[in-house]
């Protein structure tokens, strides 16, 4: 038993190691952890690393590619009233537009302060100075595009796609400047009443499950691609074509969790290019509206719109330019001569770079579209009939020379 003892005391612990068993059992700890993550990392950097998204079908995968491609700023270069001609020309749709079904917000109290701050935001900077029913219109729009699987399943993402970029942003305020210009309080206060009732489950029903608008003083070049369903104020409601568009696609369910996006103040873009087109066509926009207004034009919601586009006439066109001529008093001759062919004085003023006509008879004869400046009762032949065949008609208004209207 000596001899046991004895040899027990030589294999006991140090007296260190006994004094402070309990630190090196954390460290055991410690090791043992360290050790079983690097097996876990080494299992899976030995597998084949599996995608973040979920596989999409490819049908899916194309209808995400197209909703891309239908950005805010895939626009056609076109003037505004030929934009309105255009898309007048688009008829609505006669097929059933059943509403959409209301939307129930979820999340913490974080996710839905950004959710009401994200929709106020769209709201205010799309459509500021709309009718209530036409900032309800955005307000849907965004929250269908939620829960339909070709776009993000928050409202904050579907708000902000594409907004770091020029182009593609799906909403043209995310990249065109506007967000480095504050927005008025009692503009943003309003819009935020329509985005906390359309969170809270109100529905907007004439625009149905539209995923899709724009101003109708612009043209986009996808708006022939889908189906027109609604006109509301100055804002032309789409949806897709197909099962697409239908009830039933709209599945994607909400997250309930939102981007914390620091949007305020733009992502970078300077002000100007496209917000400077932006502003002309908000100029153009309210033009239209007011003469809309004059003209008694509403749409079924009683907002004032141009529903009836005249094309212009060559008569009509005749007289818009003489009348300009007539009241710009900066004109000068040149140009006086090249839109109406005549001058303001007392006489007719002959074809610039040309010698008067009147000092040449001789070369009158068998020469079309010469002008000639002598006044039409004083152009009689020694017969006393009138030298039409020697003195050809005068060019029509804006250079044109038959029946083709001015352009």
């Amino acid at each position: 038993m000596t001899a046991l003892a004895l040899r027990l005391n030589e294999l006991a612990l140090p007296d260190a190691l006994r004094r402070h068993w309990r630190a090196w059992a954390v460290l055991g700890a410690m090791a043992a952890l360290w050790l079983a993550a690097a097996i876990s990392v080494g299992m899976r950097s030995a597998q084949p690393e599996l995608d973040k998204v979920a596989p999409v079908s490819p049908e899916l995968a194309r209808l995400r590619a197209q909703a891309e491609a239908t950005s805010a700023t895939a626009l056609r270069q076109v003037n505004p009233i030929t934009a309105l001609a255009l898309n007048a020309a688009i008829p609505i749709a006669q097929q059933a537009n059943p509403a959409a079904r209301p939307f129930h917000l979820a999340g913490s109290a974080a996710d839905r302060a950004r959710s009401l701050d994200c929709l106020t935001a769209a709201i205010y900077y799309e459509a500021a100075t709309e009718p209530t029913d036409g900032q309800r219109g955005v307000a849907q729009v965004v929250l269908n595009r939620v829960r339909h699987p070709a776009y993000p399943n928050s409202v904050c993402g579907v708000v902000f796609e594409g907004a770091r970029r020029m182009t593609g942003c799906q909403f043209s305020f995310t990249c065109d400047g506007s967000l480095r210009r504050a927005p008025e309080e009692s503009y943003w206060q309003r819009a935020r009443a329509v985005a906390a009732a359309a969170l809270n489950g109100y529905v907007y029903a004439p625009v149905g499950w539209a995923t899709h608008y724009h101003a109708n003083y612009v043209m986009p070049y996808w708006a022939p691609t889908l189906v027109k369903s609604a006109n509301v104020g100055l804002h032309i409601f789409y949806r897709w074509r197909g099962g697409w568009g239908r009830p039933n696609a709209f599945t994607n369910p909400y997250s309930g969790a939102e981007p914390a996006i620091a949007w305020r103040g733009g992502f970078g873009q300077p002000i100007g290019g496209v917000a400077q087109i932006a502003s002309t066509r908000d100029a153009a926009a309210a033009q239209a509206a007011a003469a809309a207004v004059a003209t008694g034009s509403v749409d079924s919601f009683q907002r004032a719109v141009l529903r009836r586009y005249e094309p212009l006439q060559q008569d009509s066109a005749s007289a818009v330019i003489a009348e300009r001529a007539r009241t710009d008093p900066g004109m000068t001759n040149s140009n006086r001569w090249a839109l109406t062919g005549t001058d303001s004085g007392p006489a007719a003023q002959a074809p610039l770079g040309r010698a008067n006509q009147a000092e040449q008879p001789h070369q009158l004869q068998g020469v079309r579209y010469r002008w000639d400046p002598t006044p039409p009762a004083q152009r009689e032949s020694n017969d006393g009939q009138t030298s039409q065949a020697a003195t050809p008609a005068a060019p029509a208004a804006g250079g044109g020379t038959g029946s083709t209207p001015a352009r």
